[in-house]
């Protein structure tokens, strides 16, 4: 049994919920639930999406710089890529993903909902990457994936400065989707989930697939892998049914088993 990171499953719904009191600092349990949890929520067959919360107060606060005092150069050389792999486990997710953002996100704290496909925030978030207030840079896919997500320029801004961004500042920049009251941060989070329960697993993994797979790579590979995964799902029984349907019914009608 974990004893700082739990999933949670209603309805379709799997909530990775973060639960190390004060702050939910990120030390090495934590990363290592993080990832159990994440393959968990993959492997379930009664999961359709994902939902990373860290409850009322708090989303995560960044990695345990305690544990960071005691760790060498050489130990981190050793660990650096296990530590990425943990805080961007989300990323691997082939479902629907989305951090629920109450209170601080910062640091390995933003980092894993940056490995999330969506991200909702309290109008009273502050997100971030301080690192380098610590003599450091992100370790745990910041500089990479924030410059994906909202281009060069602005991620060196941030990492450069290590400043705090409020919600409102968050929204505009893209570094966070929507943002709502505080209370309702959950509820938001649910509502974009629900729409992805009973859908089309298949299609959804090679949407996610398609796009992340995309980015890495140039747009001739990008669309080759594209066309690799639009005919794969000629094999299915969800497209069979969904052509079948649209036929007979109109759009978005369709009962798909996820096969």
């Amino acid at each position: 049994m974990a004893e700082f990171v739990r999933l949670e499953v209603e309805d379709g719904i799997g909530t990775i919920r973060l639960d190390r009191p004060p702050m939910n600092a990120l030390n090495r349990q934590v990363q290592t639930e993080l990832q159990a949890a994440a393959k968990e929520a993959s492997e379930r067959s009664d999961v359709y999406a994902v939902i990373v919360y860290g409850g009322e107060k708090v989303f995560a606060a960044g990695a345990d710089v305690k544990e960071f005092a005691q760790i060498s150069h050489a130990e981190m050389t050793l660990r650096a890529k296990s530590l990425s792999d943990a805080l961007g486990a989300l990323a691997s997710v082939p479902k629907p993903t989305v951090a629920a953002i109450t209170g601080y996100a910062l640091g390995g704290g933003f980092e894993v909902a940056l490995g999330c496909d969506r991200r909702i925030a309290g109008d009273n978030a502050k997100v971030g990457q301080p690192e380098i207030l610590l003599g450091l840079i992100p370790g745990g896919g910041g500089t990479q994936r924030l410059a994906r997500l909202i281009g060069p320029s602005k991620t060196k801004d941030l990492l450069y400065t290590g400043r705090f961004v409020g919600a409102q500042e968050a929204l505009e920049l893209g570094m966070v989707d929507e943002v709502v009251a505080p209370d309702d941060v959950y509820a938001a989070a649910v509502r974009w989930a629900k729409q992805f329960v009973n859908g089309p697993v298949l299609a959804l993994a090679a949407t996610k697939a398609a796009v992340d797979g995309g980015l890495d790579t140039d747009l001739e590979s990008g669309l080759k892998l594209e066309s690799h995964l639009f005919a794969a799902l000629f094999a299915t029984e969800d497209k069979k049914a969904g052509v079948e349907s649209f036929i007979e019914n109109g759009p978005g009608k369709a009962k798909f088993s996820g096969n």
